[in-house]
């Protein structure tokens, strides 16, 4: 049955499933060239102003990418690009969605320090010390002087090499593409519960010193203590709307 047939499905939605079958089968791969406009659209059965809208869709999905004056092609197909809309849903301002959230980052995080206990580099070992090193010195004075700013961005920096470490390239897309919206918890959090911030970079260093150890089950608990900590706020605070996504907002 043609898909255009179907009731109550728009033009649009043929046009985004018709391209997706094409990959799908093996007629379109990665980089490949759209056939014209003219020819794509009678095979899908639909008109050129449907398949634009179809192909700006796809492209938004990272499916497509048109290139001016030379026509549109597939993508590379590529993790990361084809998992971007989960942060969408990351970024709803719903507390309560924050917290079911980070119970997914806490599943995939414990998984990816696992893997990346197995596989991590001296190197990336050493990218990471670089990177928890560079606020070491934010605890040095009071609690209420800590950047926190500067430590979120160490803290979200740490947990992508993690993430990268793992090997696993579609755990890795899926885990940075978490880390915006539950990021701002962990910020929500340290301006909330005095000593929040100061514990969160211990438990950072013993993340990274169960790598160093390349002992993945200590890895993996490590990891789901340490996201844990955060769910649990998050949960609690269900119900209330976090007024410190910046610093400026304390």
């Amino acid at each position: 049955m043609n898909d255009s047939a179907v009731p109550n499905r728009s033009q649009t939605d043929v046009v985004i499933d018709g391209v997706k079958r094409l990959i799908v089968s093996g007629e379109l791969g990665a980089g490949d060239r759209l056939p014209i406009e003219k020819d794509l659209a009678a095979q899908l059965g639909v008109s050129r102003g449907s398949l634009r809208e179809g192909v700006r869709a796809l492209a938004l999905l990272g499916v497509l990418e048109t290139r001016q004056g030379d026509g549109t092609y597939v993508t590379a197909l590529d993790a990361g690009r084809l998992l971007s809309p989960v942060s969408f849903l990351a970024e709803l301002p719903d507390p309560a969605t924050s917290a079911h959230l980070l119970g997914v980052r806490r599943v995939l995080e414990a998984e990816s320090a696992s893997l990346a206990a197995r596989s991590v580099t001296d190197e990336q070992l050493a990218e990471m010390d670089r990177v928890l090193s560079s606020v070491d010195g934010l605890f040095h004075g009071t609690g209420d002087d800590v950047d926190l700013e500067r430590f979120i961005d160490a803290d979200t920096a740490f947990h992508r090499l993690i993430a990268q470490a793992s090997g696993n390239p579609a755990l890795a897309a899926l885990i940075e593409n978490l880390v915006g919206r539950t990021s701002r918890t962990r910020m929500w959090r340290a301006v909330t519960e005095r000593g929040a911030v100061e514990a969160t970079h211990r438990e950072h260093r013993a993340i990274l010193e169960e790598l160093a150890q390349r002992d993945p089950e200590r890895s993996r608990i490590r990891m789901e203590v340490h996201i844990l900590a955060v769910e649990e706020f998050a949960a609690s605070h269900a119900g209330d709307t976090p007024e410190t996504a910046s610093v400026s907002d304390q």
